[in-house]
């Protein structure tokens, strides 16, 4: 089991180099590998795009969208006004897309994202890691439907196959189930507070207030209480 101070993102000692850019808890990278392999002899290019995330570069995320420095999304992939936006809503719509700092899965080194690389490159425009490019005609939809079929052989699941009244869908998103549920089981939002408070991240006042439901409704995905 991972310490405190690792499922909040704060010391990577739990994973390892999956490639030059990717790291992976050692039991997730060998499942990852397997699949990848399965994937290939089916004629998928299966690949990471985003990996083992720190809590500094997750709270860099959330103060450059908190700022209006980022862009927000709507559920619809329009882009809002963040200066119409009361600290509730803003909140709430960065969380839609983006992860709370020490709240991200990716901290956990057993979730990771993933894309096929070769049709991707054969599209010949910019890969943006967004639903369309998972459904249809698009790059990434033939995988997709793999991973829908054989990912639970390999012990990975989609926590964001769907919208719930969380995190909009992510179809990307793998996490590997038997070490993620024994985070879950153990997760402490009074350490996750705590940590958040010695961060100082913007918004903070507003997170604080409504800490106690949000790790359920975006990290959980188990929609709005």
């Amino acid at each position: 089991m991972i310490s405190a101070q690792q499922v909040l993102g704060l010391n990577e000692e739990h994973v390892v180099q999956v490639d030059d850019k990717h790291q992976l808890q050692p039991a997730v990278k060998d499942a990852f590998l397997a699949m990848q392999e399965a994937a290939s002899l089916e004629g998928h290019d299966l690949q990471i795009a985003s990996s083992y995330r720190s809590f500094a570069k997750q709270a860099s995320i959330w103060d450059r969208k908190w700022s209006g420095e980022l862009k927000l999304n709507s559920l619809d992939g329009h882009v809002l006004d963040t200066a119409s936006l009361n600290n509730v809503q803003k909140m709430h719509a960065i969380l839609l897309w983006s992860a709370l700092p020490g709240g991200s899965r990716h901290h956990w080194g057993t979730d990771f994202d993933i894309y096929d690389r070769t049709k991707v490159a054969a599209c010949g425009v910019p890969f943006e890691l967004v639903t369309e490019e998972y459904e249809g005609n698009g790059p990434c939809a033939a995988l997709a439907r793999w991973v829908e079929i054989n990912a639970s052989k390999f012990g990975f699941h989609r926590p964001y196959a769907k919208y719930a009244g969380g995190v909009a869908a992510e179809p990307w998103h793998l996490s590997f189930s038997p070490i993620a549920e024994q985070i879950i089981s153990s997760f402490s939002v009074d350490l996750l507070r705590e940590q958040l408070i010695e961060s100082g991240i913007l918004g903070l006042d507003t997170v604080l207030l409504h800490l106690n439901s949000l790790f359920e409704r975006y990290t959980l995905n188990r929609g709005k209480k």
